[in-house]
């Protein structure tokens, strides 16, 4: 594996691990994040300096916590404390662990290479009172590529009190590699049979529904057009999907999630041993990020951020997102790209 690093800017490292496919995965120590993947054509979203981070969209393929997704009025109960985390003053609800979070924190990284893999290992830790969250709490997240063109995020915590941990990694791949074109014509299939419905504010009722006969039904693969165009209310809400989907089994053996370009050349599998997935399609509208130099679509991405859904901290039936005292804390998602040949078309 062949492993190169070089300045990002503001002080940052680029590291990017290239496989004998010529297959590539770019990372840096802004944020933990994931910057680029792909061969011939770029397949995730990501800017060309760690200043465009900063200034336009600091989330973008970062690790996000300490918990992903948002806290209703930033109030939770932990053994029979009460907290009140910092919250956006917009919303008053506290976003993917309060800001500045992990997506802008500077990592210490190290580097190993072997025949099979290679892996880029960053450190960080967020103090206890931080954002108001209690507890010390160390965090490794480990990016590694494959030979086999599979990249695995690892990510592992530990905190000496009892605090919430809910981590994620907030990448979006458009696999046409032109970030002028929307999502539409990708094909999403997911391995789940139910979704966590939000209020207007984009905070889950608590309510745990059915696809079944919904726009949100992706057990048969199918175009996300067909969902834009849907009158489905909770696609209204977000003008798009920004839903945690609710998966039958967690095994990094069995796909959660999978991707089709329009062309099907290239698929993208999803697997973790997490029990959730969020969809989010880049509902920004005419607000999306210059990216490359050129002007993110409306739905220009989809992100598929493995955690435990966004609201456990309320609601048990949605998992649980508490890390007890000293008590070790790990997680892996695996994406793996596939390049196939275009199908034939006629005889």
């Amino acid at each position: 594996m062949q492993i190169t690093q070089r300045d990002f800017g503001s002080d940052y490292q680029i590291i990017t691990i290239e496989n004998e496919n010529g297959f590539h995965l770019s990372v840096t120590d802004l944020g933990a994040r994931i910057v680029s993947l792909g061969r011939d054509k770029e397949l995730v979203l990501g800017f060309d300096s760690a200043e465009e981070y900063l200034e336009k969209d600091p989330f973008i393929g970062a690790t996000i916590g300490r918990t992903a997704g948002r806290i209703e009025n930033g109030r939770f109960t932990l053994d029979g404390k009460n907290y009140q985390v910092s919250v956006d003053p917009v919303t008053g609800h506290s976003l993917h662990g309060g800001k500045p979070g992990f997506e802008t924190k500077k990592w210490t990284y190290t580097i190993e290479n072997s025949e099979d893999e290679a892996s880029v290992v960053f450190t960080a830790t967020s103090l206890d009172g931080e954002h108001g969250f209690p507890g010390n709490l160390e965090i490794e997240v480990r990016h590694t590529l494959t030979q086999d063109n599979v990249w695995r995020v690892t990510t592992k915590g530990i905190s000496d009190q009892t605090t919430l941990f809910n981590p994620t990694n907030h990448v979006y791949f458009n696999l046409t590699g032109d970030v002028t074109q929307s999502i539409d014509e990708h094909k999403l299939w997911l391995a789940s049979e139910s979704f966590a419905a939000l209020r207007p504010d984009t905070i889950p009722t608590g309510d745990i529904v059915d696809t079944k006969g919904t726009a949100f039904d992706f057990q048969t693969a199918r175009a996300l057009a067909d969902v834009f165009a849907s009158e489905f209310e909770q696609k209204n809400l977000c003008n798009g999907l920004d839903h945690p989907f609710f998966l039958k089994e967690r095994s990094l053996h069995k796909p959660a999630a999978k991707l089709t370009s329009p062309d099907e050349k290239i698929e993208l599998t999803v697997s973790t041993d997490l029990s959730s997935v969020v969809i989010f399609t880049a509902n920004f509208g005419e607000d999306g990020p210059m990216i490359h130099g050129e002007k993110l679509a409306h739905h220009g991405g989809i992100t598929f951020e493995t955690q435990i859904a966004p609201g456990a901290e309320h609601y048990s039936t949605f998992g649980s997102i508490t890390l007890p005292a000293n008590e070790p804390f790990e997680t892996t998602t695996e994406y793996k790209i596939t390049l196939k040949e275009a199908k034939k078309l006629g005889n």
